[in-house]
């Protein structure tokens, strides 16, 4: 890959991000291209996902996102890390082969203090699958009282692992919403059984499609997302290195498919990106895009992850909404004074979010000026 002409050296890795995310460049179609070409999509803050998607697909409102969710055409379910994650149906059930007995592993610890072992949770999957068996869709306290009156114990954190246990043993995925409330469903009932991946062949077609949609990356990047060990993501990296090109860059080892240049970004190129969105969340390293000191100004590195605003890749502030019955309100907090075309480039921004949601939008200025759009 040849070298960008700035003095920043991560300029060329963060467009190239930008690009690969579809941050920039063609956007998707629908809602479930988007989920499939990143592999999986955070997706414990539901709102947030749902513009992560709206993002990155042509004039997708959100009750578009939505009702992809409600179809089953995206799957919400724990298969990474582990958290939520929004995946398609066919892909599904090798992830879960891949990823889950390192998340069971993981978790082995807090089920011994809950007092859950291998008989319980056979004996709560079977119940859960009866409760649900014939396309009925529960939420989260329904299931509880089905496995209370069974006689296990499922209150507090004892419900939350008893129902992870049965995401990554393929019993249930995400139903349809309720209102507000977030139903389970059979998996045999909501995804059409696929063809079954070989250890090795999830493996490296796990890594194709995190290098393809989040390269440039470390192998540590990629085993921070999917939660594989770093053995386990090396060799996956090394399974498709025919097809990557190396960037070397400080002391770290980058990776990318070939042939994938930089794009020329238009200044300036500005991004409301939701909490947790892919852009960020995916790898473990954020110093590409943002300094150490204007990261503790922002509150620190776990609060890089929540509602960052994006310049040409690069974090410059944070926002956040307010919502109320026909209005969005969105509050930006920049680290420096924008210029004209960035305060322009962001109330787009807004813009878009807020037709995202169909609502009008009150834009508080950085300055603390409210403005309307």
């Amino acid at each position: 890959m040849p070298r960008a002409r700035s003095s920043d050296p991560y300029a060329a890795l963060v467009a190239l991000r930008l690009q690969n995310s579809r941050l920039v460049g063609a956007p998707f179609a629908t809602p479930e291209a988007a989920v499939q070409w990143h592999g999986a999509m955070q997706a414990q803050d539901y709102a947030a996902v749902k513009w992560a998607i709206g993002q990155r697909v042509h004039d997708a409102p959100e009750s578009d996102v939505e009702s992809a969710i409600d179809c089953g055409r995206l799957l919400r379910t724990h298969v990474l890390r582990p958290t939520w994650h929004l995946v398609i149906p066919a892909d599904i059930r090798w992830m879960l082969k891949l990823t889950a007995p390192r998340i069971r592993a993981f978790m082995s610890y807090y089920d011994r203090q809950l007092e859950l072992d291998e008989a319980t949770f056979r004996r709560s999957n079977a119940t859960i699958a009866k409760a649900l068996r014939g396309g009925r869709n529960l939420t989260r306290n329904e299931l509880g009282s089905a496995l209370s009156d069974a006689r296990i114990v499922a209150s507090g954190q004892r419900l939350g692992h008893l129902l992870m246990r049965a995401e990554l043993d393929g019993v249930v995925c995400s139903g349809p919403r309720r209102g507000k409330q977030f139903t389970y469903a059979l998996l045999d009932e909501r995804a059409p059984p696929s063809p079954p991946l070989a250890s090795d062949e999830a493996l490296a077609t796990l890594a194709r499609r995190y290098v393809r949609s989040h390269g440039p990356c470390s192998v540590q990047d990629f085993s921070w997302w999917s939660g594989l060990s770093v053995s386990d993501a090396k060799a996956g990296i090394e399974a498709i290195q025919p097809e990557l090109e190396r960037l070397e860059l400080g002391q770290k080892t980058y990776w990318l498919f070939g042939k994938n240049r930089p794009p020329r970004l238009t200044e300036p190129t500005c991004h409301l990106l939701p909490n947790y969105d892919e852009y960020l969340v995916a790898h473990k390293d954020h110093a590409p895009l943002i300094a150490g000191t204007d990261a503790e100004r922002l509150g620190g590195a776990h609060n890089l992850l929540r509602a960052p605003i994006v310049q040409n890749g690069k974090i410059i502030g944070a926002w956040r909404r307010t919502l109320e019955k026909s209005v969005v309100e969105v509050e930006l907090e920049l680290l420096a004074a924008p210029s004209r075309a960035v305060r322009t480039a962001l109330r787009a921004q807004a813009q878009r979010y807020a037709a995202f949601l169909g609502l009008r939008l009150r834009l508080v200025a950085p300055a603390g000026r409210r403005a309307r759009a």
